[in-house]
């Protein structure tokens, strides 16, 4: 049984923030998926990011395979991701493309691959002004996050998940059936069933459907729900870190993308904490009688772990 999840809208405008926090607190037990509205990115910026992401995704296969990924930075070609191998044999049968922090906020940024700017004219620049943007806004919603778990909003700051910035910008190419073979699989889905890595995920989509989610991936049949676009409006989720931070209070949320009816474009921010950020469970999401479910981990030595499982033995990078 699938149906159309009706997620709670985050308004950053609010001037009540004992009432944002209260509604966060709440979205993010309960639904694990929020909406975020009035957040300050500018829709011009966001359009010339989706423009980009067409004309980088229609280069030629040759021109893309230049800055094939190395350190986790660069194009992922078709099939090379394997998120879920029960959804996709195969891999995932989509394309897409990571970035890292520029230079001016990361000593990393040399990772970062980009093409030429006369293959691609001012590719760069914007991306790189949409992720300074969005870290912003990605900072501002983690430190409400804080607040709701009754820390200082100052904790993921304090902590090192931004010293120096691990998020990664990752634009997304769904193609339709002419351009990839689904025929042998007619289960296949755009992206396979998972949980996202870092502490949140912060996404914008062309509009069209595709997202879904399942609140509960033990029951059976598993029950997934469409998450529509709302105009204007950022589909935050909850990750990995931030389940292990809390305890799993707040949990990450299984997620996947339909089979596109018609081309797809996304962009995503992961925020992943920076690599050598300690998660351990917050003290005020445990006790005696509810110890933690899961030791400290070390975020390079966690994502290391993850991104083989994903990749397997192509994912050969270090990560710094």
């Amino acid at each position: 049984m699938e149906g159309a999840l009706q997620l709670p809208i985050i308004d950053l405008s609010s001037t009540d923030q004992t009432l944002l926090t209260d509604l966060l607190r709440k979205a993010c037990i309960e639904n694990r998926f929020f909406y975020l509205i009035n957040h300050g990115v500018e829709e011009d910026l966001i359009q010339r990011v989706f423009e980009g992401s067409r004309k980088f995704f229609a280069l030629s296969l040759a021109e893309k395979m230049k800055m094939i990924r190395k350190n986790h930075r660069g194009y992922t070609p078709f099939y090379d991701e394997k998120l879920n191998l029960v959804d996709n044999p195969k891999g995932d049968p989509k394309e897409s493309i990571y970035f890292g922090a520029p230079e001016d906020i990361s000593p990393y940024s040399n990772l970062n691959q980009w093409p030429p700017e006369e293959v691609l004219p001012c590719w760069r620049s914007t991306m790189e002004e949409y992720y300074r943007v969005i870290l912003n806004l990605g900072k501002r919603v983690l430190s409400l996050i804080a607040l709701a778990l009754n820390v200082n909003e100052d904790f993921f700051e304090k902590v090192g998940a931004f010293n120096p910035p691990g998020a990664l910008l990752r634009p997304i190419h769904y193609p339709v059936a002419g351009e990839i073979d689904y025929s042998d699989d007619q289960h296949m889905h755009g992206c396979g069933a998972h949980t996202d890595y870092g502490m949140i995920t912060i996404l914008m989509t062309d509009g069209l459907p595709g997202l879904q989610v399942c609140r509960d991936k033990l029951q059976q049949p598993q029950i997934w729900e469409d998450v529509p676009q709302l105009n204007r409006g950022f589909i935050v989720n909850i990750g990995d870190m931030i389940e292990r931070w809390t305890n799993c209070l707040f949990r990450s949320i299984y997620h996947r993308v339909t089979k596109p009816e018609q081309e797809r474009y996304s962009v995503a921010m992961f925020f992943d904490p920076s690599p050598d950020c300690v998660v351990e469970c917050l003290k005020s999401c445990c006790s005696e009688s509810s110890p933690p479910t899961f030791p400290p981990v070390r975020v390079a030595d966690y994502l290391k772990e993850t991104y083989n499982l994903t990749y397997g033995y192509q994912c050969k990078f270090v990560l710094l």
